[in-house]
């Protein structure tokens, strides 16, 4: 097991360390064919059919529980890499991992990462690359006080200002069916939830709005509403929207 040195990457520096009461909730990605055949920070060769994570700071090779926090399912992988290095996400999934995970179809998914240290024989399979012995599933109180965690988890640092890119009006979606998710003050806390929904922020007077959509009807609309509001976010709504971009009035059913 090596800590590493500390580093840098796009500016930012990080600080490995042998720290075993990890236990962190964020946003998990996953990594797959750009990268495969490369080596991985401790000098294995990533093979994304493997079971394997990658981690800013936690020692390399480590062992985590990933949990994922829409179903409860729980895995166990093994840390050999270094990543992801945006600042929303805390590990990197190979593809296999995303696939018992059940987060691969998602891209980015809530979890829960808690460093382990797992029997000799979990170990081994992990090395090999095989998937460890099944974990049980978080229980619904468990995965409640885990979705409060990540509801009021901090926003992290500020992003640097940002340069507007033009925008075909065609491509900017003005009127319909939304979901308008949440206000927050914060530019990268907004940003942060977007990508978890697949929304856009939108900036509204000092805050930073997200909405998703348009939607094609209402019970496309009401059932995503239902997925947004499992995920913590319990004052998201609908709105409609005219073609001049103002709220239509007594038109937005909870």
């Amino acid at each position: 097991m090596k800590i590493g040195k500390p580093y840098q990457v796009a500016g930012v520096w990080y600080y490995p360390s042998d720290d075993q009461g990890y236990d962190e909730v964020g946003f998990a990605s996953w990594y797959g064919d750009q990268f495969h055949g490369a080596p991985t920070a401790n000098g294995e060769i990533f093979d994304m059919g493997n079971v394997g994570a990658a981690h800013k700071t936690l020692p390399l090779p480590s062992y985590v529980e990933v949990t994922a926090l829409d179903t409860g399912r729980t895995i166990l992988v093994r840390v050999n890499d270094r990543g992801p290095f945006v600042t929303s996400r805390i590990i990197d999934l190979s593809r296999r991992a995303a696939q018992l995970l059940g987060t691969e179809k998602l891209g980015v998914a809530r979890v829960r990462v808690r460093r382990v240290y797992p029997l000799e024989a979990d170990k081994l399979e992990l090395r090999w690359g095989r998937r460890a012995a099944a974990r049980p599933y978080a229980s619904q109180v468990e995965l409640a006080v885990l979705r409060q965690r990540f509801a009021a988890r901090p926003a992290g640092p500020v992003a640097p200002p940002r340069v507007a890119a033009a925008v075909p009006d065609e491509a900017v979606p003005v009127g319909g069916l939304f979901i308008q998710v949440t206000a927050v003050s914060s530019r990268p806390k907004a940003e942060e939830i977007a990508e978890l929904v697949a929304g856009r922020v939108e900036p509204v007077g000092s805050l930073w709005r997200v909405r998703m959509g348009p939607y094609k009807s209402d019970a496309e609309a009401t059932s995503a509403l239902a997925q947004v509001q499992s995920y913590g976010y319990q004052d998201a709504r609908l709105v409609r929207i005219a073609s001049d971009g103002k709220t239509m009035e007594g038109s937005s059913p909870r």
